[in-house]
């Protein structure tokens, strides 16, 4: 089974590639895209979106992990991060992948051992962890945390449990009008 790792930014959107061999975990690729620098909003989704097509029509994977949002440090942060996590989804959803949630904690959690963990302490335990040379960009490093996190949930045999798919929520809010 490959797993592709998803680690949405509007500037740097991470990706890894994984696939587990009889009981193994294999690196297949990993890297990061970067859409034109000064480009509009909507521009650079458009890239990432097709950056992470040609991603997914080379490696095939069966499986893509996308890291759920965190709170950011602002509103349009926020928005930015949310639209580039959208098209993530599209571009993985789009190409027949089951698309799997993992939020930040669990994902830091699985690789580190610390749900707290600093950048710099998942970058060093994914290269250890899939025998790279050195650690990869941050980015690419988060991505690949999020496929072994999914990979060592499916050893686990607790992927339901442990992972969240997107479903519909009930509304929070009900607008009424007046009568």
């Amino acid at each position: 089974m490959r797993i592709l790792g998803i680690d949405p930014g509007s500037n740097a959107t991470g990706y890894g590639v994984l696939e587990k061999q009889a009981g193994s975990l294999v690196h297949v690729a990993h890297g990061t895209l970067r859409p034109r620098r000064g480009a509009s909003v909507p521009a650079r989704l458009a890239e990432i979106h097709h950056q992470l097509v040609e991603v997914i029509a080379l490696h095939r994977p069966e499986v893509a992990v996308v890291e759920e949002i965190f709170v950011a440090a602002s509103p349009r942060s926020a928005l930015v991060l949310g639209q580039a996590r959208g098209v993530a989804l599209a571009a993985a959803a789009g190409a027949g992948l089951t698309v799997i949630e993992y939020g930040a904690r669990q994902i830091k959690l699985a690789v580190t051992g610390s749900g707290n963990a600093a950048k710099k302490d998942v970058q060093t335990m994914v290269a250890r962890m899939l025998g790279l040379a050195r650690p990869p960009a941050a980015d690419a490093a988060d991505a690949l945390a999020g496929a072994l996190c999914h990979a060592q949930a499916g050893r686990l045999g607790a992927i339901d449990g442990v992972a969240r798919r997107r479903r519909p929520r009930a509304p929070r809010f009900v607008l009424r009008t007046p009568r």
